[in-house]
């Protein structure tokens, strides 16, 4: 925005005279000053014409004449890229507007107009516009910031890839956008969309996370939107939904790829039009949520396969912010390691001073197929038993000494979404413990270790975990139950 006017201002470019006046008029009546041309070529001569920073967002219709929508879009991405453009498409036209967002379009309206859309999209769009102009893009301020929340939600990394990352939290956190995470798992996704919320004008309201992965599939609709009363077998009350709950707030949706594709769609109208009915109630529910989502998977992929809806994912792809893997970083490990060392000592009452130079190097060599969950398990573990002030590269487990990825150590098995993961054999035997000689000596702190990196290891599931371990499934679960584990939210109840 100028710094000259006092309200943001918004260019429409429509050949239909009508539609200009009425939707100015609404525009004028949401608090936006407004100009208005009638093609393409006029309005991009006005934009060219005037200082940059002038308007906050233009608002354009896809067919006029001399200069359509789609071509004013190519030249407004290529001469303002920061300047948010909103494409006006006729009712249904989900194909043209889904080629509009791919060709750069911040998001698009669907004719005959609401009201209360308009001016979530617009919000969102000068939102964008103010945080990301010209003098606005990675300000000290939004490094200062970003320093900060990562600091308080204790994600640590200086690697360029990180920096990055941190960039883009400190330019959007404050924003309304639509942000979507990805990375593999174990990388930190959720602690970003935290840092993103906490960074927000909505920190001090509801953080709202709900795993898709998590949910039976016939459940999902009504833990997104809530259900009624008697909507279904076992909806003995009405409960609200996810959305309800985060009105104000942020919700975050990890593994966003996992939800139906029959729940896609009621998804995508949420998004849009902020709106939805409770599952087996008629009446509309209108919330402010600011959507975080989070996926381990290549959502491209899953469009070509049939199993995302493309229109959804650039509702949601507005803001990208990829986590690289930590074997992609080594440089993060020491301070990672310091950290986590740090935050064991005081959790299990040691004063290590940390790994030995030899020792951290093995860590630094080693590919982490688990990420930084992985690592924190580690550190924890050998924090746990270590005997001295320092850790020493032979207290390592022989996984880690080996620089080989296909380490006969490594077991493969089927991941939750069809293709192989690889877990590490539980260093037991090179710890001189195993959880049988841990129950014999009674000590109930290493049996919980013990289990709980069993798990971590095999991303919660219990069958493979009670192998690992040497005992039965239902041993396994006997002792997760006495040790209460099995309510533990930190510890999933897979297999």
């Amino acid at each position: 925005m100028s710094e000259h006017e006092t309200n943001p201002r918004i260019l429409i470019v429509d050949d239909e005279p009508n539609l200009r006046k009425v939707l100015g008029a609404l525009m004028v009546q949401l608090g936006y000053d407004v100009h208005a041309e009638e093609d393409g070529e006029a309005a991009l001569e006005r934009l060219r014409a005037l200082p940059p920073g002038t308007f906050d967002a233009v608002v354009s219709d896809l067919r006029m004449p001399r200069m359509d929508g789609m071509s004013l879009l190519r030249e407004i991405s290529r001469d303002f890229p920061r300047m948010p453009v909103v494409i006006l498409t006729a009712h249904g036209s989900v194909d043209t507007a889904v080629e509009a967002v791919k060709a750069g379009a911040f998001d698009f309206l669907e004719k005959p107009f609401d009201r209360e859309q308009i001016r979530l999209v617009l919000a969102k769009a000068v939102g964008q516009s103010q945080r990301s102009g010209p003098s606005a893009t990675n300000t000290p301020q939004d490094m200062e910031l970003a320093d900060g929340l990562f600091d308080e939600i204790g994600m640590v990394g200086e690697s360029p890839s990180m920096q990055k990352v941190r960039e883009m939290v400190g330019t959007v956190a404050a924003t309304p956008s639509t942000v979507l995470i990805t990375g593999e798992s174990g990388t930190g996704k959720e602690l970003v969309a935290q840092a993103l919320h906490r960074g927000s004008k909505r920190k001090e309201m509801p953080f709202i996370r709900i795993n898709c992965a998590a949910i039976p599939a016939g459940l999902v609709e009504s833990e997104l939107f809530g259900h009624e009363r008697g909507a279904f077998t076992g909806a003995v009350s009405s409960r609200a939904g996810r959305f309800e709950l985060a009105d104000g707030g942020t919700l975050f949706l990890d593994e966003v790829s996992e939800i139906p594709m029959e729940i896609q769609v009621k998804l995508l109208r949420a998004i849009q039009e902020s709106e939805f009915e409770r599952v087996g109630s008629p009446k509309t529910q209108r919330v402010d949520v600011r959507l975080i989502a989070a996926t381990n998977r290549d959502l491209e992929t899953e469009i070509a396969q049939k199993r995302f809806r493309e229109d959804l994912f650039y509702r949601l792809n507005v803001v990208p912010v990829h986590l690289p893997p930590l074997r992609g970083r080594p440089e993060d490990i020491a301070p990672l390691v310091a950290h986590f060392v740090g935050r064991a000592n005081e959790r299990l009452g040691k004063s290590v001073a940390g790994f030995e130079p030899d020792a951290l190097a093995a860590l630094q060599a080693y590919p982490w197929p688990g990420n930084i969950r992985e690592l924190e398990n580690l550190v924890e573990r050998m924090v746990l038993f270590a005997p001295g002030e320092s850790i020493a590269i032979d207290q390592l487990p022989e996984s880690f000494l080996r620089a080989d990825r296909d380490d006969p150590e490594l077991e493969t098995s089927e991941s939750g979404d069809g293709g192989e993961q690889q877990y590490i054999r539980l260093p037991l035997t090179s710890l001189g413990l195993d959880l049988k000689e841990a129950v014999r000596t009674g000590s109930r702190l290493v049996e919980e270790a013990l289990i709980r990196e069993a798990l971590a290891q095999t991303d919660a599931n219990v069958t493979r975990s009670a192998r690992l371990l040497g005992i039965s499934r239902r041993s396994l679960q006997s002792k997760m139950k006495e040790l209460g584990l099995r309510d533990d939210p930190e510890v999933g109840k897979n297999g």
